[in-house]
């Protein structure tokens, strides 16, 4: 299993890539091309709409999605345990968006420039913004049958959430190359030392499987009736509890009732450890990290300065150090005694 939050290769762009070479690439996997491509929003990789000549009358059949993998961020090996995955959820009917296999690969590479790419089938849909109760209840069986099928096997190549990996190497990057202002470095190194001392041990009894983890509203479509879960591109091995609470990130009572009923539909299909619930504020803590140095490594990249054009900006890790120095509140809450026994 790799620690390296962002591969082993220098992160490359893909200003080599244009309409043509994306068209071609999609008809040697045998597809004929009207010669319509739309690029699709994507910060991390680069993805494009691509019309296809079809005869069928299903909508869907007239389209296919390709995404290339940015450069460094994942080994092959750790992009394949995210195809395997998918191929494992679809197997068990799970309702998820899984590369199309060609004589049974779904990872292929160009090669000139160097780059991993696959290929999807259309899905349509829409992203929820809100859940009635009974949707939420019928999300929580959907995050069950997928961590029933992430517990089968372990993904060894891909990261493990922990605050070795999520904390104390975006803290070696981000003052290592000097990310973080002079007169704020200590001060965020101080806040993340502290964080560090009070989260290294709580993973220790911590059941980790193959997970989403970016289950957030943006990665669920709404089809008919029908939940699917998109963008595994952050899949984990870690806690079941990492793809509930970016669903439910808030702490009132709205919250809380809505994540309730999603464990309530959660377990009706699968066991859940209700101390799992204690990892949130580290989680999100861990999370908030780790956006920082995404946005570090990134920032050479034109879309990512477009993106966020204040993160070089005092004010950015000022704010950034008063979010974390409150989240230390939170996670010294941790060691009061636990009030999941009711469950």
């Amino acid at each position: 299993m790799t620690t390296n939050l962002w591969g082993t290769n220098a992160t490359q762009f893909f200003f080599e890539l244009n309409p043509d070479l994306v068209l071609d690439t999609v008809e040697k996997l045998g597809f004929r091309t009207t010669g319509r491509v739309m690029a699709m929003n994507s910060m991390e990789n680069r993805v494009y709409e691509v019309e296809i000549e079809s005869d069928s009358d299903n909508p869907s059949d007239h389209s296919k999605i390709i995404k290339f993998y940015r450069p460094g961020r994942w080994t092959k090996q750790q992009i394949q345990e995210e195809h395997d995955f998918l191929l494992d959820l679809t197997e068990f009917e799970v309702p998820v968006i899984a590369p199309i296999q060609f004589e049974e690969k779904t990872l292929f590479t160009l090669p000139d420039p160097e780059l991993y790419y696959t290929l999807f089938p259309k899905q349509g849909g829409r992203a929820p913004d809100e859940f009635t109760t009974e949707e939420m209840e019928q999300v929580g069986r959907l995050l069950a049958r997928l961590h029933n099928v992430g517990s089968m096997k372990n993904a060894p190549h891909r990261l493990t959430i922990n605050p070795e990996v999520y904390l104390k190497s975006n803290l070696d990057y981000l003052i290592g190359q000097k990310i973080v202002p002079a007169h704020y470095e200590l001060s965020y190194k101080t806040v993340l030392e502290t964080i560090y001392n009070l989260t290294k041990d709580s993973f220790k009894n911590v059941t980790n499987i193959r997970i989403h983890g970016d289950c957030h509203l943006g990665n669920i479509l709404k089809r008919g009736d029908v939940f699917n879960l998109i963008d595994f591109d952050d899949m984990v091995m870690g806690p079941a509890v990492q793809d509930m609470w970016l669903l439910l990130p808030g702490r009132d009572e709205y919250a809380d009732n809505l994540r309730n009923t999603l464990l309530e539909g959660y377990t009706s299909m699968r066991d859940f450890n209700y101390e799992e619930l204690r990892l949130t504020e580290v989680l999100r803590t861990l999370r908030m990290i780790n956006y920082s140095a995404w946005i570090a490594k990134r920032f050479d990249d034109p879309a990512f300065k477009n993106a966020f054009p204040f993160f070089e900006s005092p004010s950015y890790w000022e704010g950034q150090i008063n979010d974390l120095r409150e989240q230390i509140y939170y996670l010294e809450q941790l060691s009061r005694p636990s009030s999941y026994d009711e469950y």
